[in-house]
């Protein structure tokens, strides 16, 4: 018996519990949790865009702006996408448990836990990197005091916010609650890209076992010892490891569709401010190197320009993985020696051959389909935008 929750998702449940977002714990605190984290993220969002309001616009100061506000957008946008449709990720993860259950032989066990260890470490490798970003994160933020305290500047301590905000207040005397509501909002929206992003993650590598239990099931059906000796048990035999491969093959499948199904708006939105914040975090590293610019002030938009490109391609790698283990059970259905089978089971066989001749691909809004291919893609037209609006300094 396997326990998705307690074997695979532990460290997954951890971290969205600690942003309310775990989908077997939704109470009355979860919900309080959740409009509390919510609340901070997004007013952080709004304050970063209401110096609009009090300064005047130069192109630089509104890339300026964007390139940070386009990145908080990110997490807000990440944040309430699984919050608006965690009773559908509930059902999901729910339907794969029932999956799960169903599975009787040792090698198919084999396999699901192979995955699901892939999934574990995927989730730790994420949040490893979710832990170095922060620390990158506050470093940039307390670069120049940790320097003045290393070389041992005397310099009059004042309080800068590490990116242009507007409060409408004394941002000199409420500095230190300022930077607080900064700092605990990146972490919420880090913890939330963390978290959300490995259960979709996990999610997809338990899917992609189904396609290999598929191919499993498929070989074990149509084995030499079936083929060589054909009686009436051995085509029962068959037939129902057939109808078994056909029925996981398929639920994979509809699991895959209806994970983006669930969140296809969200995505496109994704997709969209991922790219422009990506083309206008590189035009601000150009920028502050081309012109000598105070070099701290890389940090900040190398971080997101990191953290966009990391999450471009682990989503369209993934969404690869998935056409790729398609891809792999179909070759495996040519493959086994269905000529030596019975003409009834042949007819099976082209069935299954005619079915898998069309691609099956995870895409978006019918405008992004999930791959490398699509990767390399938005990085192009990202780094195009970039060029566009360096041209028009």
């Amino acid at each position: 018996m396997i326990c998705l929750e307690t074997q695979y998702f532990n460290l997954n449940r951890i971290l969205l519990l600690a942003i309310g977002l775990w989908p077997y714990k939704q109470s009355n605190f979860t919900r309080l949790q959740f409009i509390l984290l919510s609340t901070i993220l997004t007013t952080s969002l709004i304050f970063q865009c209401t110096p609009f309001i009090s300064h005047k616009c130069t192109s630089d100061f509104i890339v300026k702006i964007l390139s940070t506000a386009s990145f908080f957008a990110l997490f807000v946008i990440k944040y309430n996408m699984f919050s608006v449709n965690i009773k559908a990720v509930k059902d999901l993860l729910e339907q794969l448990q029932l999956i799960c259950n169903e599975l009787k032989d040792k090698n198919e066990f084999a396999i699901i836990n192979e995955y699901g260890c892939s999934a574990r470490r995927c989730t730790a490798a994420l949040t490893i990197c979710g832990i170095c970003s922060l620390f990158a994160f506050f470093v940039a933020q307390f670069w120049s005091s940790i320097l003045d305290k290393i070389l041992s500047i005397n310099v009059s301590e004042s309080h800068h916010l590490p990116i242009p905000m507007e409060y409408f207040i004394d941002q000199e005397k409420y500095s230190y609650w300022i930077l607080l509501h900064f700092n605990v909002s990146f972490c919420i929206g880090a913890t939330a890209m963390v978290g959300i992003g490995a259960t979709l993650i996990a999610y997809s590598q338990h899917t992609c076992g189904m396609f290999k239990i598929a191919s499993y099931r498929i070989k074990d059906a149509m084995s030499n010892n079936m083929l060589q000796n054909i009686n009436l048990e051995n085509k029962f035999l068959i037939y129902e490891g057939l109808i078994l491969a056909v029925d996981i093959h398929r639920q994979a499948m509809k699991l895959s569709e209806l994970l983006v199904y669930k969140i296809e708006k969200m995505l496109f939105c994704l997709i969209i401010i991922g790219v422009v914040c990506l083309s206008l975090n590189l035009f601000l590293i150009f920028q502050i190197a081309s012109y000598g610019d105070d070099i701290k002030e890389i940090l900040f938009p190398f971080v997101f320009v990191t953290v966009c490109i990391l999450y471009m391609f682990i989503a369209n790698y993934i969404a690869q993985d998935l056409t790729d283990h398609n891809n792999d059970h179909f070759a495996t259905v040519y493959d086994v020696q269905w000529h030596e089978a019975p003409l009834h089971i042949q007819k099976m066989i082209l069935f299954m051959l005619q079915k898998g001749a069309k691609d099956f691909t995870v895409g978006v809004s019918g405008l992004f389909v999930g791959s490398l291919e699509c990767f390399a893609t938005l990085v192009k037209t990202s780094v195009s935008y970039f060029t566009v609006i360096y041209s028009t300094q």
